[in-house]
């Protein structure tokens, strides 16, 4: 069977150039060793020889615990996720014909979407005759981003796609 791939560093016995730069725990240069040497050197220190830039020439290699930097790396990485925020699109239907207060209501989610930090996608949909006034459309998506001005900035302009017509806002930077 064959192992599966690895993909972070070389370590110790994976490691395959025959002559390596070795740093060691502080970050002193040790010198060109055999790679056999290094990784004895290694195990001395009771650590691992880490293959750091395996392009180099020679190979620059590393003495320290991997089972640390791979703990570390992940725990950074956990950190990184943790402050990534997801915007996500919430999305607001209007038709041409839509009443006022009915207008105020689908305002007031677009409102509170946007207060959240999501982008709001505004659909006007258009039924039979209704498609010979696309302006109608229009204005009503930029009368919301109109009555949201304060809140966000348009993203996306309205444009028709079939019988609908599109148009994103966006959450202004705070």
């Amino acid at each position: 069977m064959q192992e599966p791939e690895q993909t972070g560093p070389r370590v110790n016995d994976r490691i395959r150039a025959p002559r390596v730069l070795v740093i060691d725990e502080t970050g002193t240069k040790l010198g060109e060793f055999m790679t056999e040497d290094a990784i004895a050197l290694a195990h001395e220190r009771g650590v691992d020889l880490i293959e750091v830039a395996p392009n180099g020439r020679p190979p620059v290699c590393r003495i320290g615990d991997f089972g640390r930097i791979k703990y570390e790396k992940q725990k950074k990485d956990a950190a990184a996720r943790k402050r990534q925020t997801v915007v996500s699109t919430k999305e607001v239907k209007l038709r041409p014909k839509t009443d006022e207060h009915d207008y105020q209501v689908k305002l007031r989610h677009a409102r509170r979407f946007l207060e959240a930090g999501d982008k709001v996608k505004v659909t006007v949909r258009f039924r039979g005759r209704e498609m010979a006034h696309r302006n109608i459309g229009e204005q009503r998506c930029r009368e919301l981003a109109g009555d949201c001005e304060d809140l966000a900035i348009i993203e996306t302009l309205p444009n028709m796609e079939g019988r609908q017509m599109f148009m994103i806002i966006a959450p202004k930077k705070k």
